[in-house]
């Protein structure tokens, strides 16, 4: 049975900074407010001239790097994004030219902030069967391009960004493992964009009404939110024959550091096997976890055979879980 490894990571965001402070310039709220309710001091927002590939393509290029594979070689690439360049083509095909990746299927797939959990399943598939050889999956976004600023309930909660990470084939018995994922959109309407799309399209009503921006029922979905990342975790760990204690280090979407504390504390993870970078660049959506995880793998913060937890929650809803059993040596460079 091949195993599907992740053999290089990447991130890229904005250079732009927008701090609390920035934002109280800009709608009724203030630093104390964001951080107690958030753990929120920054955001990365792109500039005039960036997009959603802008991003991806950057993290892309050093994930191919570390993992030393061409764009040629690879089979797949998958994007994670609910901001794409376009309604289509695809940002992937937008990826693809980009990089020359000549030979590979490329597709987007929507699960908002589970968008990259959801990716790196779909990519493990195609490996393990033996349909891909080398696959990239990205999760990438330009939130700030779809928010209200004047609405103070989300406009502080968003950054940009993108993540990436190059899955190969190997025999070795460590990789990615069984993932757990789940959805209910019957919550759908608790966290999304209303428009533009076929139900309503981008008139000057809707523009004028400001459906073209994300809406979201906050309470409400910090409640669904440590409910579904528990659940995730100890059903993925259950799938793989595992425990919570045999985490080294929880990586999980990072929407609100509350939401991060009360998913740890109910899983018993001390804050030391917990990563967190939601004070530094918001709830980058799908992009979340593959910048957390190059980040930790950059900073030696994992090492070959450590056992890592991924977990999201996003709109849809959408949740989903997958342990790793990291297998890339520490770079020893950033």
């Amino acid at each position: 049975m091949l195993w599907a490894t992740i053999t290089g990571t990447g991130s890229a965001v904005p250079e732009k900074v927008l701090t609390n402070f920035d934002l109280e310039k800009i709608v009724d709220t203030s630093d104390e407010w964001i951080i107690s309710r958030t753990g929120i001091k920054e955001r990365r927002v792109a500039s005039e001239g960036e997009y959603t590939s802008t991003f991806a393509v950057r993290a892309a290029e050093r994930a191919l790097a570390m993992a030393g594979v061409s764009p040629q070689e690879l089979d797949l690439i998958i994007v994670g994004t609910v901001t794409p360049d376009y309604p289509f083509p695809s940002t992937a095909c937008v990826v693809q030219s980009i990089l020359g990746a000549s030979r590979a299927a490329a597709f987007d797939l929507s699960a908002a902030c589970s968008g990259f959990v959801y990716g790196l399943s779909v990519a493990e598939k195609f490996i393990r069967t033996g349909a891909a050889k080398k696959a990239l999956v990205i999760g990438a976004e330009v939130l700030t391009r779809i928010l209200d600023w004047t609405d103070r309930n989300t406009c502080v909660l968003f950054g940009d960004g993108a993540g990436a990470v190059v899955i190969e084939a190997g025999a070795d018995g460590a990789g990615i493992m069984n993932s757990y994922m789940r959805s209910d959109g019957s919550y759908g309407e608790l966290l999304y964009q209303p428009a533009p799309g076929s139900r309503n399209p981008a008139t000057h009503e809707v523009i004028d009404q400001r459906k073209v921006f994300i809406t979201m029922q906050g309470n409400d979905v910090f409640k669904l939110a440590v409910r579904a990342m528990e659940e995730s975790a100890v059903r993925s760990l259950e799938l793989n024959g595992l425990k919570p204690e045999d985490v080294t280090l929880f990586i999980p979407h990072q929407a609100n550091k509350r939401i991060i504390d009360a998913t740890a504390k109910r899983l018993a993870f001390p804050e030391d096997k917990v990563y967190v970078n939601v004070d530094r660049f918001g709830n980058t959506s799908s992009a979340s976890i593959p910048i957390a995880l190059d980040e930790a793998n950059r900073a030696g913060k994992v090492r070959k055979g450590d056992l890592l937890l991924l977990d999201a929650f996003g709109g849809g809803l959408t949740w989903g879980a997958v342990p790793v059993r990291w297998q890339i040596d520490t770079p020893l460079t950033p």
